[in-house]
């Protein structure tokens, strides 16, 4: 497991087709402009078939009342087409945005880890690593105030621990 606090890195913006709440196409600079908006939580997806991440998804969902009271907005990207991502909100009916990143272009922009080499780059599921970021979007610009970078399937945050990164962005 790897967790990191930051605070100056530069937060490659990005605009991607939206299959859920919230606007379609999501961008990610226009959810930093919105004055109501404190908080960024990102969640980088491995593949449309992986079982952690469906039951991380649904476990936000059923949470996420927590995360708009401390005025967070949570975006699942899915390395997937358009179709996939929707078939999941058809199935999960998530309350937050879930995007589809089928050339895994803003994945990538974000450094979510690939293993296994070549292999891994061929098939998101075996390679592709969940990734967890909660941006700090108070002062217009996004700010990673912290990373999750999985280093197995099933590594990663609890929603409790992303609750928590986020009410430390309030107490700043």
């Amino acid at each position: 497991m790897s967790d990191t606090r930051t605070s100056a890195e530069a937060v490659p913006d990005f605009e991607l087709p939206n299959v859920a709440a919230g606007p379609d196409p999501f961008a990610l600079s226009a959810a930093a402009a919105d004055p109501d908006t404190d908080a960024v939580v990102l969640l980088f997806q491995r593949d449309y078939h992986c079982g952690n991440c469906r039951t991380q998804v649904q476990a936000i969902a059923d949470r996420y009342d927590e995360f708009a009271a401390l005025n967070a907005t949570v975006v699942s990207v899915l390395p997937e087409p358009v179709d996939r991502a929707r078939s999941w909100q058809e199935s999960y009916d998530l309350p937050f945005p879930l995007l589809a990143d089928p050339d895994a272009d803003v994945s990538d922009a974000y450094d979510q880890p690939v293993r296994f080499g070549v292999l891994g780059s061929l098939h998101d599921l075996v390679g592709r690593m969940p990734v967890a970021i909660v941006l700090d979007v108070r002062s217009g610009e996004p700010v990673v105030a912290y990373a999750y970078e999985g280093r197995l399937p099933a590594d990663r945050p609890e929603t409790d621990d992303l609750l928590a990164e986020v009410r430390a962005l309030r107490d700043d």
